[in-house]
């Protein structure tokens, strides 16, 4: 199980912080004139509730289902549709950790399903990973899904809504055809750069599960560190490559 942003994708690229899927479109001219001075108040209102962890994780949820309905009903007034986010994808690309490639190619060669989910648009997530040559039949994608109009455009975001620390509430069961593809597999590894991100294992039967935290360098401070380390079993500081996921899977592909 894994995130996407900031987990399987670098945090910062060129001493740059990355954009998430959402972000690539507040980082350049794809929308009306007025969404990215609107998109960015959002962000510098909602962002600091997102990583503080001396919010309660109730009153954070709240929140951060308030940022994504307001920034969703945003990109739809704006006039997000599928060829714009396309053209977004295609010029933002997310740079893929070192050795992710490896790990997914490995995943898809040893059978081992990868259930990927996410809180930015699902469809934006699909064109990354093809546009890189590495969505296998192994992966299932849950993000939120946007439904469009005959012109491409999109009206509206689909029910449930997936945020950044609802993800306990959005279990895999409620998706049946992914479920069945990995209810008889008891050992999980878990991929995440958010302690939410432990929420995605909810309702999964495990027998063993291992925690992997990749902590990004904005977010290393003492509270955030401590947090991590009472919830993940290894932490992957410094924002580096998936060299010790490969190592690991190596090990256990051994067994």
């Amino acid at each position: 199980l894994s995130d996407f942003d900031r987990t399987l994708t670098y945090a910062y690229v060129d001493g740059k912080k990355a954009p998430s899927i959402i972000g690539g479109l507040r980082s350049g001219k794809y929308l009306t004139p007025d969404y990215v001075a609107r998109a960015t108040a959002l962000y510098e209102k909602y962002r600091p509730i997102e990583i503080d962890p001396l919010i309660s994780p109730e009153e954070k949820s709240a929140k951060m289902s308030q940022w994504w309905r307001i920034h969703f009903e945003l990109l739809v007034e704006c006039g997000l549709d599928y060829d714009t986010m396309d053209r977004m994808v295609s010029e933002n690309l997310s740079r893929f950790r070192e050795g992710a490639d490896e790990f997914l190619e490995s995943l898809e060669k040893q059978g081992v399903p990868l259930v990927i989910m996410s809180a930015g648009p699902g469809d934006a997530l699909k064109m990354i990973f093809e546009k890189n040559h590495l969505f296998f039949s192994n992966i299932s994608i849950i993000a939120n899904v946007f439904e469009f109009n005959e012109k491409g455009k999109v009206v509206k975001i689909k029910e449930p809504l997936i945020h950044s620390t609802n993800k306990s509430e959005i279990t895999v069961k409620s998706f049946p055809e992914i479920f069945r593809k990995i209810e008889d597999r008891g050992n999980v590894l878990l991929l995440g750069d958010n302690v939410s991100d432990i929420g995605m294992v909810e309702g999964f039967p495990f027998e063993t599960l291992i925690k992997i935290g990749f902590l990004s360098p904005d977010a290393q401070e003492k509270d955030n560190l401590e947090e991590f380390k009472n919830n993940f079993d290894v932490i992957l500081t410094g924002d580096g490559g998936m060299d010790f996921v490969n190592k690991l899977m190596r090990e256990i592909y051994e067994v």
